[in-house]
C-alpha cells in the first residue's frame, strides 16, 4: 500500500481548489457523457458520480467559507437528484446551464484568497443569472412526450442556429437567463494551474534528474581509465617483448651470470602481466554495474517525470462540446490512449497545438448536420484523438469524419495566390500539396470568422511541434475525413543526439532532426554558381561548411568530408563537420535566460565523458544556411591539389560470417579506411603474411583455424609482430578474453555491447585516422 500524501502544508482553501479540481472535471465529463446518452442513462448509474461530486463540492465549499459554491453545488445536486427520479431531462440547453455553473466553481476555485471578495462582486451577475437558471430546471414538472421530430431536410436551413444540430432545442422549456451564460468565460479560459503538489515536485524531479545525470556521467568516466589501462598492457606486453629479446642477445653473448638475472627479470616481471589483466577485467565489470545502476536512477526519475495524457487533455471534450454548439453543430470528441505517458513539459507544450487541430476539425471539417444527413452520414461528427507509444516516440493522431480537405482546391488556391504557374502545381503530388496548409495565412476558408479563415492554425502547430523535435503530417481523404500524424520524443529532458567536433568544439544535433549521415569524397563535390553540390540518391544537395555557419573559422580539409543532411524537402543540406563522434544520450539543460536566445543553439548538455556540449538548433541552422547562400561567398570544401591526397590506412576484417564481415567493412569503408576480408583463422593468416596491412580485426570461433590461433601466429612472426591485433567476439567468455589478451591481441571487444561507434572508437585508438 501506498504511503498517503502529506498535505500539512496546504492552506484549507489549497485544499479546497485541489479537490474542486478533481470533481468539476467529474461533473463536466459525467454531463457530456449524459448528453450523448438516452434516457434510460439520465435515470442509471451514471447520476450518481455527479451527485456525490457535487455533494463533495458542497462540503469542501462549507468548510473554508465560499457560500456561493455551496449554493451552486445545491442547486446542481438538486438538478441531479430530479434527474434520477426521471422529473427532469438533461437536454443540451440544460446541460449548457449546469456547465455554467461548473465554470463559475472552477474561476472560484483557482483565486487567490485575497481576490475572492472582488471576483464575487464583479461576477455578481453572472452567478445570480446562474444560479437562478439551476433552480429553473430542477424544479419542473415531468415532461410531455415529445412530439415525433420534424423529418431532416437535405437542404441547408436559412440561417442555422445554435441549435440546428440539436433535435431536443425544440421541446418547450423553462426560458433560461442567457445573457448571464454569456458573462461565464468559456473553461479553456483560465485553464487549472498545476496542484501544489506538482508544482513542489516539478523543480524536486529537475534536479533528480540532474544529479541522475551527474552519476551517469561519472560511470562513463571509468571508460578512460579502462582505455589507459588497455595502453598500459600494450606498453607492458612491448616492454616484455623487449626483455625476451634482451635475454636472447645476453644468451648469445654467453655471460652466465647476465643470463641468470636476466632470466630473474623475467620471471619477476610475469605476474605483472597477469594482475594487469585481472584489474582491466575487475574495471570492466565494475563498469558494466556502475552504468546499470546509474541508468536504472535515470529511469526512475524519468518516470517520476511522466504524466498519463489525459492531464493535458481533459478539457478538449468540453471545449469542442461548445464550440459546436455555437456552430450549430453536433460534434463528439473520443479521446484514447488516456493512460499514455508523456514527459509533464512536451504534454504542457503541445496543448496549444492540439487545441488548433481540433478547432479547425470542427470548423473547417465537420459538416453541418444537414449536409451530414444528405451525405448518408450520421448527424453526429466525430473526432477522435489517440496517444500511444511507437518506436520510442509518442504519437498522436487526430481523425475526423468529415469532409476532408479537396487538393484540388488547394492546387488552385496555390495558382490562385502565385504561389506558382498552373503547370508546376499540376506537376506537384497530394503530399506537397497538403504542405501548403502549413503555410502562415494559407486558408481555403472564404469566410473569417472568431474561429477560423484568418491563415492561422496550422503553421502554428507545424512550428510548435518542431520546436519539441517533433514532426507533423496530414493526409485527408476527400468527402470522408481529415488524418494528421503528430510525433514527438517521449521526452525532452533526454535526447539522443549525434555528436560532432567543429574546430575542435562539440556540437550535438537531436537525432529526430538527422535525416542521414554521409562520407562525401572530395572528388564527388561539383561547384555551380559558387555554390557546392554532392549527388544523394540521384539528387543534388548543397554542401555548407558547419564552420562558417557557426562563424568558427575554415574547416580542415579532408579527403573524406563527414557530412550530416539535415532539412526537407526543398529545404534540405548537407552540413560538413570535422568529426562524427556518434550517438549519445544527453541529459538536456536549458541556457541560463541571461544569455537570451542564442542563434543556431536550442540548449546545452553534457557528455559522457563530462564535457559540456551545445545542442544545435536546426531550424536555426537552416535559417542560417539559407542566409549564407544568399549572400554568397560560401567557404570551398574541395581540396584544390589532389596531389597531396595521403594513401587510406589498410584493415584486415577475418570472420566466417558474411554479415559481420560486410558490416565491418562498410563501418570501416564509411569512415575512409581501405578494407579486405578474409572467411576464416587460415584464410586470414594467408592474407596478413601478403599485404601491408595496419590493422587485424579478427573472430574467435572460426573453422580451420580460430582467432587466438590467428593472433598467436601473427604476434610471432619476425615481421608481423608489431601490428595490432583487435578480437571482436559474439561470445563473452572470460577464457576466451584471457586466451586473446595472453596471446597478444591489443583490444578485445564483445559483440554483446558492440555498435558502430564502439568499434570506430576502438581502431582509432589503435590506428589513428583513415590516412597514413
Amino acid at each position: 500500500m501506498s504511503e498517503p500524501e502529506d498535505l500539512s502544508g496546504f492552506s484549507m482553501l489549497e485544499l479546497f481548489r485541489m479537490e474542486a479540481e478533481s470533481q468539476t472535471q467529474a461533473l463536466t465529463d459525467g454531463l457530456l457523457a449524459l448528453e450523448r446518452g438516452n434516457e434510460a442513462n439520465n435515470r442509471g448509474s451514471a447520476i450518481e458520480p455527479m451527485m456525490r461530486a457535487a455533494h463533495s463540492i458542497k462540503g469542501a465549499a462549507a468548510i473554508v467559507g465560499l457560500d456561493v459554491i455551496v449554493q451552486l453545488a445545491h442547486g446542481m445536486e438538486d438538478a441531479f437528484i430530479a434527474a434520477q427520479h426521471g422529473k427532469l431531462r438533461l437536454t443540451p440547453n440544460r446541460v449548457d446551464v449546469l456547465l455554467a455553473g461548473v465554470d463559475l466553481i472552477v474561476q472560484c476555485s483557482h483565486l487567490k484568497e485575497s481576490d475572492v471578495p472582488a471576483w464575487l462582486a464583479a461576477s455578481q451577475g453572472a452567478i445570480t443569472g446562474t444560479m437562478n437558471a439551476i433552480a429553473g430546471i430542477a424544479f419542473l414538472p415531468e415532461p410531455l412526450e415529445p412530439a415525433p421530430a420534424p423529418a431532416m431536410s437535405s437542404m441547408p436551413p436559412a440561417a442555422p442556429g445554435p441549435e440546428a444540430a440539436l433535435p431536443e432545442a425544440a421541446l418547450p422549456e423553462a426560458p433560461f437567463p442567457e445573457a448571464a451564460l454569456r458573462d461565464v468565460p468559456p473553461p479553456d479560459a483560465a485553464m487549472a494551474p498545476a496542484r501544489p503538489a506538482h508544482a513542489k515536485a516539478a523543480p524536486l524531479g529537475d534536479r533528480l534528474l540532474s544529479l541522475a545525470s551527474e552519476s551517469r556521467i561519472g560511470a562513463h568516466q571509468m571508460r578512460p581509465l579502462i582505455d589507459t589501462m588497455q595502453r598500459f598492457k600494450r606498453s607492458q606486453s612491448e616492454l616484455l617483448t623487449a626483455l625476451d629479446d634482451l635475454r636472447d642477445a645476453i644468451a648469445q653473448n654467453g655471460d652466465a651470470a647476465l643470463q641468470e638475472k636476466a632470466a630473474l627479470v623475467l620471471q619477476r616481471s610475469q605476474p605483472l602481466k597477469q594482475t594487469t589483466l585481472a584489474q582491466i577485467a575487475d574495471m570492466e565489470n565494475y563498469e558494466r554495474r556502475l552504468l546499470n545502476v546509474s541508468q536504472q536512477l535515470v529511469d526512475e526519475v524519468l518516470a517520476i517525470r511522466m504524466r498519463p495524457f489525459r492531464d493535458g487533455v481533459q478539457h478538449f471534450p468540453r471545449m469542442v462540446r461548445d464550440l459546436a454548439r455555437a456552430l450549430g453543430k453536433d460534434v463528439r470528441l473520443e479521446i484514447r490512449g488516456e493512460d499514455t505517458l508523456v514527459d509533464r513539459d512536451i504534454l504542457a507544450r503541445i496543448e496549444n497545438p492540439l487545441n488548433h487541430m481540433l478547432r479547425n476539425a470542427v470548423d473547417h471539417g465537420l459538416e453541418m448536420p444537414y449536409e451530414r444527413a444528405a451525405a448518408g452520414k450520421d448527424v453526429c461528427g466525430t473526432i477522435v484523438m489517440e496517444a500511444r507509444h511507437r518506436g520510442g516516440m509518442l504519437n498522436i493522431d487526430i481523425v475526423d469524419d468529415g469532409r476532408g480537405v479537396d487538393p484540388e482546391r488547394i492546387r488552385a488556391a496555390v495558382v490562385a495566390r502565385r504561389m506558382a504557374t498552373g503547370a508546376m502545381a499540376d506537376a506537384m503530388s497530394i503530399p506537397e500539396l497538403m504542405e501548403f496548409l502549413f503555410l502562415p495565412a494559407f486558408s481555403l476558408k472564404e469566410d473569417i470568422t472568431e474561429i477560423s479563415g484568418r491563415g492561422v492554425g496550422l503553421d502554428i502547430v507545424q512550428d510548435t511541434i518542431r520546436q519539441q523535435n517533433g514532426t507533423v503530417r496530414i493526409e485527408s481523404r476527400p468527402g470522408l475525413g481529415f488524418h494528421t500524424f503528430i510525433t514527438l520524443p517521449l521526452t525532452q529532458s533526454i535526447v539522443r543526439a549525434l555528436v560532432v567536433d567543429v574546430r575542435g568544439e562539440a556540437y550535438a544535433i537531436p537525432i529526430v532532426k538527422v535525416e542521414r549521415v554521409a562520407q562525401v569524397p572530395q572528388s564527388a563535390i561539383h561547384t555551380l554558381e559558387n555554390k557546392q553540390f554532392f549527388d544523394l540518391d540521384g539528387e543534388h544537395l548543397g554542401l555548407v561548411s558547419s564552420a562558417q555557419v557557426l562563424e568558427l573559422g575554415d574547416m580542415e580539409h579532408h579527403e573524406l568530408l563527414p557530412v550530416i543532411v539535415i532539412g526537407s524537402g526543398a529545404r534540405r543540406y548537407g552540413l560538413v563537420v570535422d568529426v562524427i563522434r556518434g550517438e549519445q544520450s544527453l541529459a538536456v539543460q536549458s541556457i541560463e535566460p541571461v544569455f537570451g536566445k542564442l542563434r543556431d543553439i536550442s540548449a546545452a548538455a553534457l557528455l559522457n565523458d563530462g564535457k559540456p556540449v551545445l545542442l544545435l538548433d536546426v531550424p536555426d541552422l537552416l535559417l542560417s544556411i539559407e542566409k549564407l547562400l544568399a549572400e554568397g561567398g560560401l567557404h570551398q570544401l574541395a581540396r584544390a591539389d589532389p596531389a597531396t591526397q595521403r594513401r587510406m590506412k589498410r584493415i584486415l576484417v577475418v570472420d566466417d560470417s558474411l554479415t559481420v564481415r560486410e558490416m565491418e567493412r562498410k563501418l570501416l569503408a564509411g569512415r575512409g579506411f581501405e578494407v579486405d576480408i578474409a572467411v576464416d583463422g587460415m584464410d586470414g593468416w594467408n592474407v596478413v603474411r601478403s599485404g601491408d596491412y595496419d590493422l587485424v580485426i579478427t573472430d574467435v570461433d572460426m573453422p580451420r583455424m580460430d582467432g587466438i590461433e590467428l593472433v598467436n601466429l601473427i604476434k610471432k612472426d619476425i615481421h608481423l609482430h608489431k601490428l595490432p591485433v583487435m578480437i571482436v567476439s559474439y561470445k563473452d567468455r572470460p577464457e576466451d578474453r584471457a586466451r586473446g589478451l595472453a596471446a597478444g591481441a591489443d583490444y578485445y571487444l564483445t559483440k554483446g555491447s558492440f555498435h558502430d561507434e564502439t568499434l570506430l572508437d576502438a581502431v582509432r585508438d589503435l590506428i589513428g585516422d583513415p590516412h597514413r
